[in-house]
């Protein structure tokens, strides 16, 4: 008889994804069966792709863009990048230092792929983005993780990071604008981060996939931050920004070495993203700007909704975000944990909302509400929390 037999990565891929989404499959399930299922857990827009980008995938597919592409993406698109890059930075940017991946998740696996070996440490803030999980569990990475409480409003906290990294570490990973928090790291932050590690040899990645979508004051790079880059990457995409998650589209931008082994390594793994995608993110680059402000207008429209409905249930707390696409609401006076809050939530309203555990143990008693969707269902949703809380919904305790 055959006994299937898995490697470790599979397995690890495998175990860090089982409780993540075992509510929102659960609530799938109802929707499925009929039910009025509201989904306030997901951070996928519900905007369309713009027309305009649409309109000019459509022409170059009518022109045969449907080939290979160069492994480290099209000139195209690495000069758009390259460009917006050299406006924002007083770094000059070449498309050289550019390298495109099918998304900014693929980007995030790649570039930890060429940095380090399993079983070496890398320095994360928490909450952090659920992706990073299964991505560190399968390269097998000794992840520290560093707390930035909800008391303090889930700030950075630069000492902190400091005092996580050893002799031992060979990378630190944050993300700003944070998902799920919507925290943002000031440019002072990043710049003594940055030559903080540097000194100490070690690599420094910034996932930015949320730069476009801020509120009050606008998004930095580490790259613009940073005063030198040799040990600097940046991660960045549109899958967010223009409502183009399905397109698959993310990038990297480093420097020297690490290039070459980028595109190495995405040449022998993904072997190119498709030529016409690669073009019409391009144009979206370069043509964005209404649409991006359309999109985040309504973004902030919808987290002050969310904010000041929540502020007005006992029991129930948040922070405004400054930036992204959620808004983290604390549930520890009603309910045990973040994860019973919403289990109770879905089977009394049927509303589907995430728990904050996975993003790690300062989001433990915490939920994340997204703003991918339209003002009338985040009123009905919050009008059945409304209802769950105070009818007493410490029975999810």
């Amino acid at each position: 008889m055959y006994t299937a037999r898995f490697s470790k990565q599979s397995q690890a891929l495998h175990s860090a994804d089982a409780d993540v989404w075992a509510v929102s499959d659960r609530a799938h399930t109802l929707a499925n069966r009929g039910e009025d299922v509201i989904f306030l857990c997901v951070g996928d827009p519900n905007f369309d792709t713009p027309e305009p980008i649409l309109d000019f995938a459509r022409a170059r597919l009518g022109v045969g863009r449907t080939h290979y592409s160069p492994a480290a993406g099209e000139l195209m698109l690495r000069r758009a990048i390259a460009d917006i890059e050299s406006k924002v930075s007083p770094h000059p940017c070449s498309p050289d230092d550019v390298v495109v991946f099918p998304g900014g998740t693929n980007a995030i696996y790649a570039v930890l792929s060429c940095l380090l070996n399993p079983g070496e440490q890398i320095v994360i803030p928490e909450p952090m983005y659920i992706g990073y999980v299964p991505i560190t569990n399968a390269l097998q990475l000794d992840v520290r993780k560093v707390a930035c409480p909800a008391e303090r409003g889930f700030a950075f906290d630069i000492e902190s990071i400091k005092q996580a990294i050893t002799e031992d570490t060979r990378a630190v990973m944050i993300n700003t604008p944070v998902n799920p928090t919507g925290a943002m790291a000031t440019p002072e932050q990043l710049r003594e981060l940055a030559a903080y590690c540097r000194a100490r040899n070690i690599w420094l990645i910034s996932d930015e996939m949320y730069s476009m979508i801020t509120f009050a004051r606008r998004h930095t790079s580490l790259r613009t931050a940073a005063e030198q880059l040799d040990n600097v990457i940046v991660i960045d995409g549109l899958s967010k920004s223009h409502a183009m998650s399905g397109w698959r589209l993310g990038w990297a931008v480093a420097q020297g070495e690490l290039v070459a082994r980028l595109i190495e390594y995405a040449g022998a793994t993904i072997f190119g993203v498709p030529q016409f995608i690669q073009e019409a993110a391009a144009f979206a680059l370069e043509f964005d700007t209404y649409f991006v402000k359309q999109m985040r207008d309504a973004y902030e429209k919808r987290r002050d909704l969310i904010v000041q409905r929540i502020d007005r249930i006992p029991g129930l707390s948040c922070y405004s975000p400054d930036a992204g696409m959620f808004v983290m609401v604390d549930v520890s006076a009603v309910a045990r944990s973040g994860e019973a809050f919403a289990e109770a939530l879905l089977d009394a309203e049927r509303v589907s909302v995430l728990p904050g555990k996975p993003f790690g143990p300062s989001a433990v008693n915490h939920v994340r509400l997204t703003l991918a969707a339209d003002e009338v269902e985040l009123s009905r949703a919050l009008d059945r929390i409304e209802r769950f809380v105070t009818s007493g919904c410490q029975k999810a305790g």
